[in-house]
């Protein structure tokens, strides 16, 4: 019987979740992950305080930062173009797309989504109609509703064609995410994806930080980056003047290039392993004035 209301519940939700006020779908959706309620009026967690800046620090800019193509000009006028992965070209349709002018090698995405990309590796074996099918569900699709989080619900849906970036390593590529507030790094992990997801996190110094956010560790730990120093300055240029957003960077034959700016990690959506580490990560965060 618990497991038939919980389905029915998921069903409510999934038909009405657009019909709600967002501070209440938040409240709601939180509730499900942590089992505790949401504080909007006094937020104290990291969590709880990215779920108060989704509906209370709607700084414009923001939207055109979490544009796919557009920040990459915004990335441009910070700290050079030379850390912008060059873009082949940006379409309003996947029918426009001049494949004939691509390279063999490219990455397709969406402007407006988050996380999703398509890799092609062989131009000659290809899967348009695949790569059509997916792109096209995604063009669909608005990002904000399930989350709030409101940066990605006025991004013009668009499809870009960047280079795709390779290490020639034959390994899944590593992705360093930097934790910024109001333009200060503290922390990064390094993730890699393939079968399971891995976060590593470090302070600073690349000293081993014990956050655990629901990921394993990858064994070995990482080697400190050749370019940690530089990765570490630039996320503080680009960070400045946000309350919180992470920076994404890859490294690639001993170049930097900037990945995305992720306003809410994990939506503010996914429990620490303990509340106290949520607790303590908060007080990192200074709300804008509150008024």
């Amino acid at each position: 019987m618990k497991a038939f209301l919980h389905r029915c519940f998921w069903s409510f939700l999934n038909r009405t979740y657009k019909w709600w006020p967002d501070s209440l779908w938040l409240r709601i959706i939180y509730k499900t992950k942590f089992q505790r309620n949401l504080n909007l009026d006094d937020p104290q967690s990291f969590n709880e305080k990215l779920n108060w800046l989704k509906l209370n620090d709607r700084n414009p800019l923001y939207t055109r930062l979490a544009n796919k193509y557009d920040v990459k000009e915004y990335v441009r006028e910070c700290i050079g173009d030379e850390y912008v992965v060059p873009c082949y070209g940006v379409w309003e349709s996947f029918d426009d797309i001049d494949f004939d002018k691509l390279p063999d090698r490219f990455i397709l995405k969406c402007t407006h989504d988050s996380g999703g990309r398509i890799v092609c590796t062989d131009k000659a074996t290809f899967d348009k109609r695949r790569a059509k099918e997916r792109l096209e569900t995604t063009m669909r699709n608005n990002f904000f509703w399930w989350t709030r989080e409101w940066v990605y619900k006025d991004v013009k849906p668009r499809i870009l064609a960047d280079m795709l970036l390779d290490d020639h390593t034959g390994e899944v590529l590593r992705d360093y995410k930097f934790w910024c507030f109001n333009g200060v790094p503290k922390y990064m992990y390094c993730t890699i994806k393939n079968d399971d997801v891995f976060e590593n996190f470090y302070d600073m110094d690349f000293n081993v930080v014990n956050i655990d956010h629901g990921f394993k560790r990858a064994v070995p730990e990482f080697d400190k980056p050749v370019c940690f120093e530089l990765m570490k300055t630039l996320a503080g240029k680009l960070s400045k003047g946000i309350p919180f957003v992470r920076v994404d960077f890859f490294l690639v034959e001993g170049r930097v290039y900037f990945g995305e700016l992720t306003f809410y990690d994990w939506a503010g959506l996914r429990p620490f392993a303990t509340y106290d580490q949520d607790l303590e990560l908060g007080r990192l965060i200074a709300l804008p004035n509150k008024s």
